[in-house]
C-alpha cells in the first residue's frame, strides 16, 4: 500500500518515519525548504523507544502526483488550506486520514476530498519538531488510530491498518471512531486550555488549591458539547480524565502550551474557540472555556504584534 504522508513534522514524521524504517512505502509531501533538510540530513527521531535516522522519499506541491492508497494527515490546524491546496494533485483517490486535533476539519476535507474519502483519526503521542529539524518523542505513548465514518469506508481502513502494523506503534482501526474523536476533542481542549491559562503543567496546576477543580470544571463544560453532539464521553474516559488531572505528579506539558511558550501560532481557534463557539449555539455559560479563550485570542493579538 502506498502511504503519502502530508508533513514530516512531529507526528507525521514519527509515525511515518517508523513505517517507512519497516519497509513500508511511504513518501513525504513537504515543503521546499523540508525537503532539503531531509535530502541533506535524513528524517531524525529522538525517542526513549529508539532513535531513528534514515533517508527518506519526498516529494513537493510542483513534484506531487497521483498515485497514493492513503494519505495521513498531520498538520497544524491554522495550515490546514494550505494543506488541500498541496494535497488536491496527489490525493485522487487516496483515503484522507486526518491527525488534526479538533473537529472542525472534517467539513473543509469532506468538501475538498469528499466524504467518502476522509476518514476519522486520533493521535495521542508528546512529539515536537526541533528546530534544527529533529523529531523529538516525549514519554512512550505513541497512539495512533483511525477508523470508518461510514459502513463504505470499513475495507479500506482496516487494510490501511494492516498496511501499518510493522511500524512497530500497534495502529488500530476503530468502529467507533467519531466518538473517539470527540473524547480527545474534549480532553485536549480542557488540557491545552488550562494549561495555557495556568501557563504550567497539569501536575502544576493540580497541585494549587483550586486547580482541579477548575479542570474539572472545564472539562465538564466540554463534555456537556460533546454529549449534546451525541458522543457523550464514555464512563472510561471520565475516569481517566479525572485521574489525570487529580494527579499532582502529572508531567503532561500541552504541545499548545509548549508552542505558546515559543512564541509560535497556537490552535485556539480549532480547539478551545470551537469549543465555545459550540458551547454559546447551545446556550452554555461556559465561563471557564470564556476564560481560555480570551486569554489566548490576547496571546495572538500581543504575536501579531
Amino acid at each position: 500500500m502506498r502511504i503519502l504522508v502530508l508533513g514530516a513534522g512531529g507526528i507525521g514524521g514519527y509515525f511515518g518515519g517508523r513505517l517507512a524504517a519497516s519497509g513500508g512505502d511511504v513518501t513525504f509531501l513537504v515543503r521546499d525548504r523540508r525537503a532539503e533538510i531531509l535530502a541533506r540530513d535524513g528524517l531524525r527521531i529522538r525517542s526513549e523507544l529508539g532513535d531513528l535516522d534514515l533517508a527518506v522519499r519526498t516529494v513537493t506541491r510542483a513534484t506531487a502526483a497521483p498515485g497514493y492508497d492513503a494519505v495521513i494527515l498531520s498538520c497544524k490546524a491554522y495550515d490546514l488550506d494550505d494543506a488541500i491546496a498541496a494535497l488536491a494533485p496527489a490525493a485522487a483517490g487516496a483515503m484522507i486520514v486526518p491527525l488534526l486535533n479538533g473537529m472542525r476539519h472534517l467539513d473543509a476535507l469532506d468538501v475538498a476530498f469528499g466524504a467518502g474519502n476522509v476518514c476519522g483519526g486520533v493521535a495521542a503521542i508528546g512529539v515536537t519538531l526541533d528546530d534544527d529539524g529533529t523529531v523529538r518523542h516525549f514519554g512512550k505513548a505513541q497512539s495512533y488510530t483511525h477508523g470508518p465514518r461510514a459502513p463504505s469506508q470499513e475495507d479500506r481502513c482496516a487494510a490501511l491498518a494492516e498496511a501499518m502494523a510493522p511500524g512497530g506503534f500497534a495502529p488500530r482501526c476503530s468502529p467507533t471512531i467519531m466518538q473517539d474523536m470527540w473524547e480527545k476533542f474534549v480532553f485536549i481542549t480542557t488540557a491545552a486550555g488550562m494549561a495555557c491559562l495556568m501557563r504550567g503543567a497539569i501536575g502544576a496546576i493540580a497541585r494549587t488549591a483550586e486547580g482541579t477543580s477548575l479542570l474539572i470544571e472545564m472539562y465538564e463544560e466540554c463534555a456537556a458539547v460533546a454529549e449534546a453532539a451525541g458522543y457523550a464521553p464514555r464512563a472510561r474516559h471520565r475516569e481517566f480524565a479525572r485521574a489525570g488531572f487529580s494527579d499532582p505528579t502529572n508531567g503532561n506539558v500541552p504541545s499548545m502550551l509548549r508552542d505558546l511558550q515559543r512564541g509560535l501560532r497556537v490552535e485556539a481557534d480549532h480547539l478551545v474557540g470551537d469549543m465555545l463557539a459550540r458551547a454559546h449555539a447551545l446556550g452554555q455559560a461556559a465561563p471557564m472555556l470564556r476564560a481560555a479563550s480570551a486569554h489566548l485570542a490576547v496571546y495572538q493579538e500581543n504575536r501579531a504584534g
